[in-house]
């Protein structure tokens, strides 16, 4: 899974994709530019929330639909079994966390895999707009619950 850091607190979206490799490529290549736009624009020090409610106003600029704080079923063998809400769910095809921590860590990295293992979704962006925007493409292959 590639991590798409960048190394400077204003960052570009310099760090480009082939979207015709990746599932949802240009989907998530839009998310990534919005979210260095927002960092860009803000700078780091908000709290989470503030980058979320700013990531889905820059989707919006850019005609991409978004739902922030969208509730995702969890299943267990077809039947649902709970439920969690995920920061935003773009084009209600790739799930977003944003995080405002030091680095991304493990556990940041098993939240959203355990969000795509347990619903209808394959891939997940992990945003982190700490003093280094950094971000973090992940893949569920459903084949593979």
């Amino acid at each position: 899974m590639p991590d798409h850091s960048m190394h400077s607190p204003r960052a570009s979206a310099a760090a480009k994709v082939d979207p015709l490799r990746l599932a949802y490529g240009e989907l998530t290549q839009q998310i990534i530019d919005a979210f260095y736009t927002v960092f860009n624009y803000l700078g780091s020090g908000h709290f989470e929330s503030v980058y979320v409610r700013a990531l889905e106003v820059e989707l919006h600029y850019r005609h991409v639909p978004s739902q922030r704080e969208a509730p995702i079923k969890v299943y267990y063998k077809s039947f649902v079994v709970g439920a969690f809400r995920v920061d935003l769910l773009v084009a209600n095809s790739v799930l977003v966390e944003v995080k405002t921590a030091e680095r991304i860590s493990k556990p940041h990295e098993t939240q959203l895999l355990n969000y795509l293992r347990t619903s209808d979704h394959c891939v997940g962006l992990l945003l982190n707009a700490g003093d280094r925007p950094t971000v973090k493409r992940m893949i569920w292959t459903p084949g593979f619950k």
